[in-house]
This record gives C-alpha cells, structure tokens and sequence, in this order.
C-alpha cells in the first residue's frame, strides 16, 4: 500500500515537472498566468471592496428581515446612569399585553431634524409580540425593562435624552 503510494506521488511530481510544463494536464496551468489589465472605475465615488455587492441573487440569499417589533403602550420610568466611558440609559415600560420579548431601546434617527439633531437623542422603546392572542394580565406582569449603552462621544454634544412609546414619553435633561 505505501509502495503504491509512493510510486504514484513520484509519478504526479514526474508529470507536473517534465515536458508537460505548458499542457493543460499539469494541474499548476489550470488557470493560467495573470496579465495586466486596466482598471475602469464605473463611479466617482470610492468603492470598498470588502462590503459585499447587495444586488447579486444566489441560491443561498435569505430575504430581508421583517422588523415584527413594535412601541411598547407606555414608559413607566427612566433613568440614566454615568459611567466612566459614557452612561447607561435605563428604561422601564408597560406592554400592551403579556408575553412581550425582544426588548430593545432602538435610536430613532429618522425623526430628527437638522437644528435638533446634537442637541437630543431620541429613542423607541420596541418589544416584540407573540403571534398568538395572549392574556391582557396585570401590570406586573406587563412590566419590561430596556438599556443601552452610550459612549463619551455619542454624549457629547447631547443636552437631552428622550424614550418614545407608543402612548407617551419621557426625556431626562443635562
């Protein structure tokens, strides 16, 4: 078995160095050599070639992902934490109904406008709802709890913080 192999490595090392060099046998020929080409650039804009191209369609593409979260019905309490490297935004919710997951307190860039847009952050408080109908329940078992983390510089030109749900808000001043 070893002698087999052996004279078969010897024999593929043989093929590849001798006389067919330049034959598409030899497996190091398979793609041939490289020759210069000139680059053309389609935009003016710089191009990163290391984010990937959206609008390719491969067999193992996954569509885009729904966002299923909506407000949740009403912020309880905020408060907001220093850190050394920033402050922590904490936020408490009621949901609309039991079984909330997913809890997030998501930056709204959307509704900012120029003259506001250092001077506030604003964030949504989202959760996301089961599927099926679940009981309405207590508000003690409503109760959601939410934070994000922000850094020296996200807070520097920032005067207020402000938690948006879906039947009322709360905001925190310097």
């Amino acid at each position: 078995m070893q002698r087999s192999l052996a004279l078969l490595l010897v024999g593929a090392v043989a093929l590849t160095g001798c006389g067919f060099r330049d034959s598409r046998v030899n497996p190091l020929n398979w793609f041939g050599g490289s020759n210069e080409v000139e680059v053309v650039e389609t935009s003016g804009e710089p191009v990163n070639p290391l984010i990937p191209v959206q609008n390719r369609v491969s067999v193992f593409a996954r569509p885009d992902a729904v966002d299923e979260t909506v407000l949740v019905q009403s912020v309880t309490d905020m408060r907001v934490e220093r850190t050394p490297t920033g402050a922590i935004v904490y936020a408490t919710g009621i949901a609309a109904r039991q079984g909330a997951y997913g809890v997030e307190l998501r930056l709204d860039e959307a509704d900012r406008d120029a003259r506001t847009r250092d001077a506030t952050l604003d964030f949504t408080f989202r959760a996301i709802y089961p599927e099926t109908r679940t009981a309405l329940g207590s508000e003690r078992t409503r109760t959601l709890r939410a934070a994000v983390s922000l850094s020296q510089q996200q807070l520097a030109s920032v005067r207020s913080i402000r938690i948006v749900a879906a039947q009322n808000a709360r905001e925190s001043r310097r």
